[in-house]
């Protein structure tokens, strides 16, 4: 995915702090260490920089998973993975989570371009679990225009989760143009991205590191 009546998390949107050692990643710099580390698609012409960096990826996740830790205690939550694109992210996100978290995974299709959605959505596969009183925790990979997330939201409230709140790893463009997240991995450039997880066409999923997509996209 590109990309209410329940309650969002009260907690406001977290989003990675200004740390030195990290660089800044929504400026593209990529911080210390060989961003190229573990990329199997090192040198394809249709990679462009690296917009987050593996090292990054793993410092930031190990705070978020802090931060749900402390602030679902006593209430673990149910993980709820948008695939296919939040696979990677969920997986790793989960084992930072000090919480027996339980999980369970949708799929949506947006009818739209191959870059840009329309906001039509409809439900490729569907949850297993029922939220009725359960504390929600969707988790995305990234977050565009909102509108595919939006009619997420308004499915999910609609089946009255105790609270419903939302974990994405990247958010493109200001939080002002965005819907409410209560976590944030990166705020990052309006550019086309791939790898750890996000695709184009199903490829560079495996790509270890978030990086800008130069090659021809099709409208």
């Amino acid at each position: 995915m590109d990309d209410d009546s329940a309650t969002l998390a009260p907690a406001g949107q977290r989003c990675l702090a200004e740390d030195p050692g990290l660089g800044d990643p929504r400026l593209g710099d990529p911080g210390p260490g060989d961003p190229n580390l573990g990329d199997p698609n090192l040198g394809d012409p249709n990679l462009g920089d690296v917009v987050v960096s593996e090292s990054q990826i793993r410092h930031r996740i190990a705070q978020l998973g802090a931060e749900i830790t402390a602030d679902y205690a006593g209430r673990p939550p149910l993980l709820v993975g948008v695939l296919k694109g939040a696979f990677m992210f969920m997986s790793d996100l989960a084992r930072a989570i000090a919480l027996p978290v339980e999980f369970d995974f949708m799929a949506v299709a947006s009818y739209g371009s191959s870059t840009r959605t329309s906001g039509v959505v409809r439900i490729v596969k569907d949850l297993d679990t029922d939220l009725a009183g359960r504390h929600v925790l969707v988790v995305e990979d990234i977050v565009d225009s909102g509108l595919t997330l939006a009619f997420l939201l308004r499915n999910l409230a609609a089946r009255h989760p105790a609270s419903l709140a939302v974990c994405a790893l990247l958010a493109k463009g200001p939080p002002s143009e965005q819907p409410e997240l209560a976590y944030v991995g990166f705020h990052i450039p309006r550019d086309f991205v791939v790898g750890y997880g996000l695709d184009i066409a199903e490829k560079y999923r495996n790509v270890s590191s978030i990086r800008r997509y130069i090659g021809t996209v099709q409208a």
